[in-house]
């Protein structure tokens, strides 16, 4: 038994015999299942890679050799190896241990990434860098196979394999899946490259002699060629090897020292099994497993039921989209890797030609989009809002220059939680409000959501994004047939009392309106459903009406809603001194619950409240 809490170093995972490595990662994986069962996290991905990982450390030398995880949601044997396993109880939690690799955390982690596809970028620079210094250690970057399909990822294959001096390895973790199945035709030849015993048997001869070593190179690619399967890493100029078992550790270990000294640059391709040692995510084919909420580890069950009529904003936005598609067979949802996660899995079931995924390339499918668009057809691209920063060049000279009519569904827009600063969709409204053409909107309920979304596909005809967070809220779908119709931008007063308004969109104005009933405060609450382009008209009304005006927001305030209502107050010469804004700081915010970080930065019930209270004596005492 390994007392897997005490371990300080991976450094004791190189004494162990094969049979050790197999109980220690028996151990690591029946450890994960337990505390994510406890936590929630990614479950799947770690299962897959125990032993790769565990290997890994047994062939390096990390620190000193440059481990790089292209998502850290693959590394948590990692963390266990590098001595974080005693945190594992605050996985993904407020000041807790991150989910990802975090260079605070440990000299072990030299990369962070929640996106993926940056590794072989990232390899790039650090082995350019070790060779400048003439140092002499090995730079391995661990990537999915899903990752591949970026385009990042081809300009730095494109960039290592004919770059002269250079060493890089990369491990090629081969599972099939990114989050769900993968897609394209990369991920076609990987499954050629599994599959090819002509291939397979080739490059087991061993009677070529080792001083031959450039011959044998150029036999094995002949020999490729001959069964019809030279790799695509052969022709961007890396050697290839594989595939191989990545749960065999005689197998692993002797691959990763061939590698590690080969001199060249380098692919290990190692197939695993994603959620490999626990059933219900070895059988998962849609991806259900990935990231999971806390389960019960004996019937995989969550541990904190749904509650009646909720739902989460992507389910309900799909159901939208399944009505609107029923209508409108030219719709065509255009989405990056994310189904299950955007809550596209009943849409693709039902409309299955309607829905188009491009794996993890987020560019491509904006660009994509306009031209469907340019066809006269309706195109909804529902990208995370952290993730469709990827693609802001696209949705800048491609979607808005063009004045294109794409609708984009900006998922987990607002504070995430526990997938902390990578993931946090806090910049979407600075980084698109200031582009032409773009119209913002968030809805503050299911019902206004359907509303909003009518005047998304059938009103506008510029690129508009519809914002929606992460949360779940109450869902009523028949409710919503003879809903009120949005023919233009508009704010709506929700409640009109007093000398003290509230400017607030999305979820914040159902929980201001509670805070206001509740205490039975003397506030306006003003529904800015659109944040661009704004009702300019209702803020002047506001601006002349009341004494004390505050603008609450979810987001980062610089370039936020606030920051826009300045802007067009100083150019009706307004006296903007009443304008009160409250957001988040300039920064990248942690992980942590929403009630927790709202809460430190002074934006949670409480805090509000005392705000409120303040503005309504200061604008009494003013009259």
């Amino acid at each position: 038994m390994f007392d897997l809490l005490s371990i300080k170093s991976p450094d004791f995972v190189k004494t162990l015999s094969e049979s050790e490595l197999e109980q220690l990662a028996a151990e690591i994986r029946a450890f994960i299942i337990e505390k994510v069962s406890a936590t929630g996290g990614h479950l799947s991905p770690n299962l897959g890679v125990v032993e790769l990982i565990i290997a890994m450390h047994k062939v390096f030398d990390s620190p000193k050799d440059k481990l790089i995880f292209d998502v850290g949601h693959q590394a948590y044997t990692h963390k266990i190896l590098t001595g974080r396993a005693n945190k594992f109880d605050s996985l993904r939690k407020f000041e807790g241990l991150s989910g990802y690799l975090k260079r605070d955390e440990s000299v072990h982690d030299c990369w962070e990434a929640g996106h993926s596809s940056t590794a072989i970028a990232a390899l790039a620079g650090f082995e350019i860098s070790r060779v400048a210094k003439h140092q002499t250690h090995n730079v391995v970057a661990l990537v999915g196979d899903g990752s591949l399909n970026s385009g990042l990822s081809f300009e730095a294959l494109n960039f290592i394999g004919h770059k002269p001096g250079i060493a890089p390895i990369i491990i090629l973790n081969d599972n099939e899946m990114s989050i769900s199945k993968n897609v394209g035709t990369l991920a076609k030849l990987l499954n050629s490259m599994r599959t090819n015993k002509t291939y397979l048997r080739a490059t087991r001869i061993k009677w070529i002699p080792r001083f031959f070593r450039d011959l044998k190179i150029r036999i094995g690619n002949m020999l490729r060629g001959f069964a019809k399967n030279m790799t695509i890493f052969d022709e961007f100029g890396l050697e290839y090897y594989g595939p191989i078992d990545g749960h065999n550790f005689r197998t692993l270990i002797k691959y990763l020292n061939l590698v590690k000294n080969a001199k060249r640059p380098c692919v290990l391709h190692v197939i695993t099994k994603k959620g490999k040692g626990y059933s219900f995510a070895e059988n998962d084919a849609l991806g259900l497993w990935h990231g999971v909420e806390p389960f019960d580890i004996e019937t995989g069950l969550p541990k904190h039921k749904k509650a009646e009529n909720y739902a989460s904003w992507s389910n309900i936005i799909s159901e939208y989209l399944c009505t609107f598609a029923d209508k409108d067979p030219d719709l065509r949802v255009i989405i990056p890797a994310m189904i299950n996660g955007s809550g596209l899995r009943k849409f693709q079931d039902n409309h299955p030609e309607q829905i188009i995924d491009v794996g993890i390339c987020e560019s491509f499918a904006v660009c994509m989009s306009g031209a469907l668009s340019l066809d006269n057809r309706h195109v909804f691209v529902p990208i995370y809002s952290s993730f469709l920063q990827r693609a802001y060049d696209q949705v800048s000279h491609d979607i808005a220059r063009q004045n294109l009519h794409v609708v984009f569904g900006i998922d987990r827009a607002g504070i995430v939680g526990d997938d902390g600063e990578t993931h946090q969709g806090i910049f979407d409204i600075a980084y698109l409000r200031h582009i032409p053409n773009m119209e913002i909107i968030q809805p503050m309920d299911a019902s206004e959501a359907y509303s909003l979304l009518d005047y998304a596909f059938n009103h506008t005809t510029h690129p508009i994004a519809v914002r929606y967070s992460r949360s779940k809220l109450l869902f009523e779908p028949d409710k919503y047939i003879d809903r009120l119709p949005v023919t233009k931008p508009s704010w709506v007063k929700i409640l009109a009392d007093g000398e003290v308004a509230v400017i607030c969109y999305g979820d914040n104005v159902r929980r201001v309106k509670q805070l206001i009933e509740e205490s039975n405060l003397p506030v306006s609450l003003i529904n800015a459903r659109f944040i661009k382009p704004m009702d300019q008209a209702m803020l002047l009304e506001i601006t002349d009406t009341y004494r004390s005006i505050i603008v609450l927001e979810d987001v980062v305030i610089s370039g936020g809603l606030g920051s826009y209502i300045l802007e067009v107050l100083q150019g009706h010469g307004k006296d903007t001194r009443k304008f009160r804004i409250v957001g988040l700081p300039d920064k990248f915010i942690s992980q942590g619950s929403v009630e927790e970080v709202y809460s430190l930065y002074g934006l949670d019930d409480q805090s509000l409240t005392e705000l409120i209270k303040k503005s309504i004596n200061d604008a009494t005492d003013k009259e």
